[in-house]
């Protein structure tokens, strides 16, 4: 089982719960509608990796997401996370109305940071992601339309959440094709202070 970093210590998530459209800009970038619910998906533990590839089958997208691990009814830790995406292969399931799961929970398509923990999730709470010094996404918890406190009580009246699960919830606008070579600078910051900061060299 793969594990991630929780203050310096290795946990086992038992599963990615991952939030879709949770971002108007994002939901126009892609030509998608504003959903009426909240869209979910899951990946798998093996989706995930400390290694940001390019291509799995197909020419893999990024999508920069605010992540936090779960414990005892609430999010304890955020970190910065790379939900990967065979974008050709998402758009042809979804034009056939089948599941995403072949375009979203491949081994390796869950990228993470370390996690840290935290006491508040407040409006003030964003990530940068920056690809070769340009910044690329900015976004967080003021732009969502679903926030962390109601996607926790969403998912619990449909699906267990175990203590050490990720919940991936949504990326902001600006997503795209990750080039081999490319340098993805990642960090998580709330008000003034940065929490947590993360490199790639996709490969």
């Amino acid at each position: 089982m793969k594990t991630v970093l929780l203050d310096n210590q290795p946990i086992t998530p038992s599963k990615i719960v991952c939030i879709g459209r949770n971002y108007v800009d994002h939901i126009s970038e892609l030509g998608n509608e504003v959903p009426t619910e909240m869209v979910v998906f899951i990946k798998p533990n093996c989706a995930i990796s400390t290694q940001l590839s390019s291509f799995h089958q197909e020419a893999l997208h990024y999508e920069g997401e605010l992540s936090f691990v779960y414990r005892g009814g609430k999010f304890v830790a955020v970190g910065f996370g790379l939900d990967l995406t065979k974008r050709q292969l998402q758009t042809e399931l979804k034009a056939k109305g089948l599941p995403w799961e072949r375009a979203k929970s491949f081994r390796g398509g869950a990228v993470f940071s370390q996690f840290v923990s935290i006491t508040t999730i407040d409006d003030t709470l964003s990530l940068e992601l920056t690809i070769d010094n340009t910044l690329t996404q900015a976004g967080g918890v003021s732009l969502m339309l679903y926030k962390p406190e109601k996607i926790i009580e969403q998912l619990l009246q449909f699906i267990d959440l175990n203590d050490g699960d990720i919940v991936m919830t949504g990326t902001p606008k600006g997503v795209g094709v990750i080039k081999a070579g490319a340098v993805f600078d990642a960090k998580v910051i709330q008000g003034d202070k940065t929490l947590v900061t993360a490199s790639w060299l996709a490969d």
